[in-house]
């Protein structure tokens, strides 16, 4: 996917660094924000997967430092969260001036609860979710609780938080106690989804089962099994990302997407060569999808090969087709099964004449019906088979034209 870097000032004119993912067709339908966890960075790879992830579903994603943080400007100790909520409602004011105001806020850890708050200030936020997010805002505050008394008495100590060393200072410790959220958790009023590891040892489950009992419906909760707080295992954020983005789509109106300018069926695929494997993000009119390659051979394996998308593609194909026929004939075909397995094989083992030795690209069709059907409809159904567009594109002289845009 296309990953836009965003230079954008807070209301303090402090400069946050930010990147704007987008979908294959660089044209989202709908925008979100994603805030990040408490002392965390947009780089963050859980970040950069669910933001990606949500691509595939339409979104245009902008993922960003907070105040003092990652690439952005300022000082750590100016990152109380107020001021993240006050980073997100700049980065959405940036976005409905630049693009369009977002629908979605997603947040992971203390930026989940930051969105929550975030969504209550904006009348454009159509749904919320959260990953591993506090119920009460002042949570946070054990992770540098070593410090209060230092604080108190030099007005500005260095902590050690996550292994980093970062400045506090009494502003810093205060802010954290400044807001209510289970009030305004309760009076937000738009669909939420809570998710959360069962076993987090920074943000315990407890947070999560509050946190639900008390927002109003519609309201959802997903549970993260084995995943950990930072979501450190891809397939965790990966899995997140997919989540949301279905969870979603009730809320939301249905938007066919815009491809190309051409007649016909339309399909762009987009792989980021710089910061990618082999993920390729491919969209349709209406629906989106992901390619991959297996671990094996150096893909990450979030979604099926090229070669597993053309087998999928004659399968389909196949069944339509035999559906259709057995319709028209009236025959009571109530199933049908279509296997296909690719591989190379040598033209000599395959006995054909009229060809010189060579390595033959093979697919197998093995079908298999479900009904009252005789002997000789069956066979009547094989011949069909091999007559479905896709199979026919494949047999026959195809002539595919590239051109370079």
């Amino acid at each position: 996917m296309k990953s836009q870097k965003l230079e954008i000032e807070n209301k303090k004119g402090v400069k946050l660094q930010a990147y704007l993912e987008l979908p294959a067709n660089q044209k989202p339908n709908y925008f979100a924000v994603f805030a990040h966890c408490f002392t965390c960075t947009s780089t963050l790879s859980a970040v950069k997967n669910i933001s990606r992830s949500l691509t595939n579903h339409d979104f245009g994603v902008v993922r960003f430092d907070f105040t003092g943080l990652g690439r952005s400007e300022g000082e750590f100790s100016d990152s109380h969260f107020s001021s993240n909520v006050s980073d997100l409602l700049a980065v959405s004011a940036y976005l409905e001036t630049h693009y369009q105001a977002p629908s979605l806020l997603v947040g992971h850890s203390l930026g989940g609860a930051a969105v929550i708050v975030a969504a209550s200030q904006l009348d454009s936020v159509k749904a919320v979710a959260t990953v591993g997010a506090p119920a009460t805002v002042e949570h946070v505050t054990h992770l540098f609780s070593h410090g209060f008394d230092a604080v108190e008495e030099r007005g500005q100590v260095e902590v050690n938080i996550g292994g980093r060393p970062f400045n506090i200072n009494k502003e810093f410790i205060d802010d954290f106690s400044k807001t209510d959220l289970p009030e305004i958790t309760k009076n937000l009023r738009k669909p939420l989804l809570i998710m959360h590891a069962p076993f987090d040892a920074v943000v315990p489950i407890e947070n999560a089962e509050r946190l639900y009992k008390t927002a109003h419906h519609p309201k959802s909760f997903v549970s993260l099994d084995q995943a950990d707080h930072l979501l450190s295992n891809s397939k965790d954020s990966v899995y997140v990302g997919n989540v949301i983005g279905t969870w979603v789509q009730p809320y939301f109106e249905s938007i066919d997407s815009e491809i190309l300018d051409t007649e016909g069926e339309q399909l762009v695929a987009h792989l980021n060569l710089l910061e990618d494997n082999f993920t390729t993000n491919i969209q349709t009119k209406t629906h989106t999808f992901v390619s991959d390659e297996p671990e094996r051979v150096g893909g990450d394996d979030f979604g099926p090969s090229p070669y597993e998308y053309l087998n999928a593609a004659l399968a389909s194909c196949t069944a339509m087709t035999l559906k259709l026929y057995a319709q028209r004939k009236k025959w009571d075909l109530q199933e049908v099964f279509v296997y296909i397995t690719y591989s190379k094989k040598h033209s000599d083992a395959l006995k054909l004449e009229n060809s010189k030795a060579s390595q033959i690209d093979y697919l197998k069709k093995t079908l298999k019906f479900v009904g009252n059907l005789s002997t000789a409809q069956k066979d009547k159904l094989k011949e069909i088979a091999s007559k479905c567009p896709v199979h026919k594109t494949l047999v026959t002289d195809t002539i595919i034209e590239t051109v370079v845009e």
